[in-house]
């Protein structure tokens, strides 16, 4: 007698269906988490930044040629930022910097705050809210700016000197 059996109760009929329907649940989740998730790496206007970088290493060689220099610590017991900014040449330091806090890996994490000079010639403000991880710190002025890294909480100093460009950009 032969006996014949619904396809159903074939288990190799699973498994070559189990293979296409894996594929298509991984890329419902997929598409899921790319719609909740903001990356923040896509930027609307990409000439606008092109001139942005531009002027940015204009500012790069405008703290070369003020010979600036700064040491950024971070004081936790005192919960502030401290920016002691020196200058190579009699050029004029700012009563108040700009300090940008950018997160290597998530710009919803970037911080900015401003820093006010004490009679000492020091800057000082509040410590940010830094989650622990990898930082870039910028200290900016008008025409300048200096720029350095540090991993928060390891690391509680922090000496900036002007970046170096190479003379055609």
């Amino acid at each position: 007698m032969n006996s014949i059996r619904v396809w159903y109760r074939e288990p190799l009929v699973w498994l070559i269906i189990s293979f296409p329907l894996t594929a298509v649940i991984a890329g419902f989740f997929t598409l899921y988490l790319a719609i909740i998730s903001s990356d923040g790496l896509v930027v609307d206007d990409y000439y606008q930044k092109g001139k942005e970088i531009n002027l940015s290493l204009a500012r790069d060689r405008a703290a070369a040629q003020h010979g600036l220099r700064a040491s950024v610590t971070l004081d936790a017991a005192k919960q502030e930022v401290v920016v002691q900014l020196s200058a190579a040449r009699q050029q004029p330091l700012p009563d108040v910097l700009n300090v940008r806090w950018l997160h290597a890996t998530r710009a919803g994490f970037d911080r900015t705050q401003a820093l006010i000079r004490i009679p000492d010639g020091s800057y000082r403000n509040a410590f940010p809210d830094l989650a622990p991880g990898h930082w870039y710190v910028q200290i900016e002025a008008q025409d300048w700016r200096l720029q350095g890294s540090l991993r928060v909480p390891a690391e509680t100093r922090l000496d900036l000197m002007p970046v170096e460009i190479a003379p055609g950009l």
